[in-house]
């Protein structure tokens, strides 16, 4: 029997979703060579937001830590709406160029594309998008090949969201049973994962982050404080002042989150999972301050994992802006007063500037998710 290499065994393996795409990719392009680039966008029902995730053409990237609502790329939405794959084999009379996107691919010079919508049990979960500097190469018979690979593109994107989007839903039901009446339920997660997922866009550039880390930032950052589920109830809903002995009960929810995040991913056999340590580091360190005097390890400046330091900037300002039992909801102008003040002291003033910087996205993130006075 003849030995074979299975050309796709890279998906066999446990490798990042980026791997896995550009192997796939180099596959593609045995036999299909003028296909350029692949690249997912994820789509954001709460908010309509088409949002950039993974491509598998190295700098060849035109839309790195690029957003647009679903409105504002007409011609997609009407792929949506019709439920079908796109073929343009002809950049040039393609739309008119007046959004941002249309604008970058036309600089990029791709002359050619195939559309695909990702659904996941019937919803809709984003694009696959094939790109090709050549015009006219998207021919049935090459249509009928790349459609099994966007399937396959589809199903690994889906897996992968899945088993994160599985584990943040077990941490945040094990939250909800226990604490039904904590305030910073409801519209809280809401704002504050989307806080930090403007921020974390901000620093992309200076930081190198891709769009796989912001994505992780924003589905983790609403399960800081998992580890508030061990706080008795005496101690989290204290109306007033804590003593010294309930203050240092209430702050081993950073270390106890940590524990309860690791005993679930053994629990759900996914201790493999990409970017988990991103969760690790949220849950554990969003209280550490940079100057060193923050908890549980008292980590100091760029010590401080750069996703703790995003979610502690949009938590302490959502804290600020939203109305509890105990005080009244501040304007966004005194609470971006306070974050500058506090900035290199206990925050990050890189991630304050970000968060300042977004006011126009924060403002419609505040409208959009409005407080939630059941919750």
């Amino acid at each position: 029997m003849e030995s074979y290499e299975d050309t796709l065994d890279a998906l066999n393996r446990n490798l990042p979703l980026r791997e896995k795409l550009v192997q796939t990719h180099r596959v593609v392009r045995k036999q299909l060579p003028f296909v350029a680039r692949i690249a997912i966008a994820l789509y954001d029902p709460k908010t309509a937001l088409l949002k950039t995730y993974l491509h598998s053409s190295g700098d060849d990237d035109p839309l790195s830590n690029y957003q647009t609502t679903l409105g504002e790329a007409p011609s997609l939405a009407r792929l949506l709406e019709e439920g079908r794959p796109r073929v343009i084999n002809n950049m040039l009379t393609f739309e008119s160029g007046k959004h941002e996107h249309t604008r970058r691919i036309g600089r990029q010079g791709y002359a050619a594309s195939y559309t695909m919508p990702i659904f996941g049990e019937g919803a809709f979960a984003g694009f696959i998008f094939f790109n090709s500097y050549e015009r006219d190469v998207f021919t049935e018979s090459a249509l009928n090949y790349l459609d099994v690979f966007g399937h396959l593109v589809s199903l690994m994107v889906l897996n992968e969201l899945t088993a994160a989007r599985t584990l943040a839903a077990a941490v945040r039901t094990s939250s909800h049973f226990t604490h039904v009446r904590d305030p910073e339920t409801g519209s809280h997660v809401d704002r504050m994962s989307r806080f930090a997922r403007l921020i974390a866009r901000d620093l992309a550039p200076r930081h190198d982050l891709d769009d796989e880390y912001i994505e992780h930032v924003f589905m983790y950052s609403p399960l800081h404080d998992i580890g508030k589920i061990a706080i008795p109830d005496r101690i989290l809903f204290k109306p007033g002042e804590l003593d010294a002995e309930e203050s240092e009960i209430m702050r081993g929810h950073a270390r106890k989150g940590r524990e309860i995040i690791d005993e679930m991913l053994a629990n759900f056999g996914l201790d493999a999972m990409q970017h988990v340590n991103i969760l690790r580091n949220i849950a554990e360190h969003h209280h550490e301050a940079v100057n060193g005097k923050g908890y549980p390890a008292g980590l100091k400046g760029g010590d401080i994992p750069l996703e703790a330091r995003i979610v502690a900037v949009a938590d302490v300002f959502d804290a600020l802006t939203s109305r509890r039992p105990y005080k009244d909801a501040w304007t966004n102008d005194e609470a971006f007063a306070m974050l500058q003040r506090l900035a290199g002291e206990k925050l990050d003033a890189e991630c304050v500037e970000a968060l300042i910087r977004g006011r126009e996205e924060v403002e419609r993130i505040q409208e959009k998710f409005g407080e939630d006075r059941i919750g």
